[in-house]
């Protein structure tokens, strides 16, 4: 079995969670609770009527809500950067501490890509620095 999406203990990702049994892509992802991922009480886990693990908390997992193993979706992060740029470290701390390593990366192209854009003049190495340590 491929190693599972969560891996750390202090990923904000609930314990029952199925990123912390599947690889990212092997479970789908869900804005919230709903029919179409009835609670099993038998193992305390929610699937889709096709078998298909869900996590029901996007904002944990640190990806959007979609069909990964569902639609075959490829896992596709999107940086919303604040408006603000005394905001910024305090957004790039939240967003990047909740990322599991397989988004981290996607997470930091992005930024090293948009704080330019969005903010010229800011140093983008060491706003990534402060927001990852």
């Amino acid at each position: 079995m491929a190693e599972a999406y969560v891996t750390s203990d202090e990923h904000p990702a609930c314990g029952i969670c199925p990123s912390r049994r599947f690889p990212l892509g092997a479970f789908d992802v869900f804005e919230r609770p709903s029919r179409d991922c009835p609670f099993n009480p038998a193992d305390g886990h929610r699937y889709t009527t096709d078998g298909v693990p869900v996590c029901v908390h996007p904002e944990k997992v640190g990806i959007p809500a979609g069909r990964y193993k569902t639609d075959g979706l490829p896992v596709a992060t999107k940086l919303a950067l604040p408006d603000d740029v005394a905001e910024l470290d305090s957004y790039l701390r939240d967003v990047m501490h909740s990322a599991a390593p397989g988004v981290l990366e996607l997470l930091i192209e992005q930024a090293a890509t948009e704080i330019p854009r969005n903010f010229p003049g800011v140093d983008v190495i060491t706003t990534l620095r402060r927001a990852l340590s």
